[in-house]
């Protein structure tokens, strides 16, 4: 793991540590666009009226603005002033309005960048994260087989990771909210947020709640629980739901909807998709499916992977941008392989070799050798000075560079893996080191 932070929640990644979050970065990049996504980057800085305008997560934005103010007032109450993102939906749903004249809808984006969020800082949680998004977007509608794809594209990205088993657990807000309907509960979106809790909190203190601070009977309590205690590998969540009693337009339209998710999962991703009636996700723009997805054996870190279906976050006049998307916490995935010790990469730098100085003069033909190997993708170092063969050595064997390359004065090529001892001729135009030794790769103890 990286050395403590010397400020906390803003980690910093030691040249091996970053090298393994790099392989993450590059195997959810090649995921996604083999699903076909374009990738996109939004600014950092949004208005505090647009980050805030769905759900209150206003103790959790980082106001911007600059040392010395014009009038010395705060500037948080100003929807104009201007904030660091907290996530990359609601950005994206600025983008694809300002942007929708120029883009071919359905729109498929995935977007790789930091965020910024004012919570506590803990095991999994930092106020700077890496966070990797993929969305749908439609215009004026979205077939809900997207909603399905979805689950499907991040369990095949995950599956690529060296992470170890998951699950991705999803639910259908439909559903839920046409349960507590159809209980007689009226406010469904005070409901979600407590349900959400469950986890964090247990049944006792959600129960709790949902009587003293939204307001329901012990009973229509105990019934919230008992949807949320439903998980099932299958569709047989399905006639669990019905045994419940409760009957509501919307909820069997949430049924549907997450029987469609499941079905295909078994087959397409068999193990890895779960339904599971616990999850409500905190935010309001929420309106159908939510996913979240757990590492088996840390499910304490909380979810890696969450998403779900909205319907109206973006919009402009009478026109719609209904989508659905999933939100990777990089940051938090990285932490983790890294804390359990064992994820490391191979070394700690790119470079495959190292020429090697007889004298100063060589510096400038090993520059040649260096040009040449370049061209063909191969990384490589020209030493600094023309010390001792041997110290040459031992500063490419302290850098983790597995090749050094030498120049006889008559001008020949030799070059030496350093860990075998075995030292050939080599041709610059020519020689290339074995496919694993190319690029710096990842490694489990």
């Amino acid at each position: 793991m990286a050395r403590k932070a010397s400020l906390s929640g803003f980690p910093e990644w030691l040249p091996n540590e970053r090298l393994v979050e790099l392989h993450v970065l590059d195997s959810l990049r090649r995921s996604f666009e083999l699903h076909g996504f374009s990738n996109i980057e939004t600014r950092a800085v949004e208005t505090v009226g647009q980050l805030l305008r769905k759900g209150e997560i206003d103790k959790e934005v980082y106001g911007l603005s600059r040392l010395q103010n014009d009038d010395g007032e705060a500037t948080g109450a100003d929807p104009n002033a201007l904030a660091l993102h907290f996530d990359l939906t609601v950005p994206f749903a600025r983008y694809v309005v300002e942007n929708a004249g120029h883009l071919a809808f359905p729109f498929r984006r995935y977007q790789i960048q930091k965020v910024w969020r004012g919570e506590r800082p803990q095991d999994g949680r930092f106020r700077e994260f890496t966070q990797a998004d993929i969305d749908v977007v439609g215009d004026g509608a979205l077939p809900f087989r997207y909603d399905v794809e979805l689950a499907l594209v991040i369990a095949d990205a995950l599956s690529a990771l060296p992470i170890g088993d998951f699950t991705v657990r999803v639910n259908n807000r439909k559903l839920a909210e046409g349960f507590y309907l159809g209980l007689g509960i009226e406010d469904t979106a005070g409901v979600l947020r407590s349900i959400d809790k469950l986890e964090k909190i247990g049944p006792e203190k959600v129960a709790e709640a949902l009587v003293n601070d939204i307001g329901t009977t012990a009973d229509q309590a105990r019934a919230a629980l008992a949807l949320a205690s439903i998980r099932t590998t299958d569709t047989s969540f399905v006639e669990q739901v019905r045994a419940l009693g409760v009957e509501h337009e919307l909820l069997e339209e949430g049924l549907n909807e997450l029987a469609e998710v499941i079905d295909v999962a078994t087959s397409r991703a068999p193990g890895r998709v779960v339904a599971d009636l616990s999850i409500a996700r905190g935010l309001d723009y929420y309106t159908g499916t939510v996913y979240e997805t757990v590492l088996v054996g840390h499910e304490k870190l909380g979810s890696i992977c969450s998403g779900g279906r909205y319907e109206s976050l973006a919009s402009k006049g009478n026109r719609t941008f209904p989508g659905v998307g999933l939100s990777i916490g990089v940051s938090r995935l990285v932490s983790r392989m890294l804390a359990d010790g064992g994820l490391k990469a191979t070394r700690d730098v790119p470079s495959a070799v190292l020429v090697a100085l007889n004298d100063d003069a060589s510096w400038y033909p090993a520059q040649d050798v260096a040009a040449a190997l370049r061209e063909r993708g191969i990384a490589v170092e020209v030493a600094a000075r023309a010390e001792k063969f041997g110290k040459q050595i031992r500063y490419a064997d302290r850098r983790g560079i597995p090749y050094v390359w030498f120049i006889s004065e008559e001008g020949t090529h030799e070059v030496k893996d350093i860990r075998s001892g075995e030292q050939v001729v080599a041709d610059p135009q020519a020689w290339t080191p074995p496919i694993e030794d190319l690029q710096p790769g990842i490694t489990t103890s």
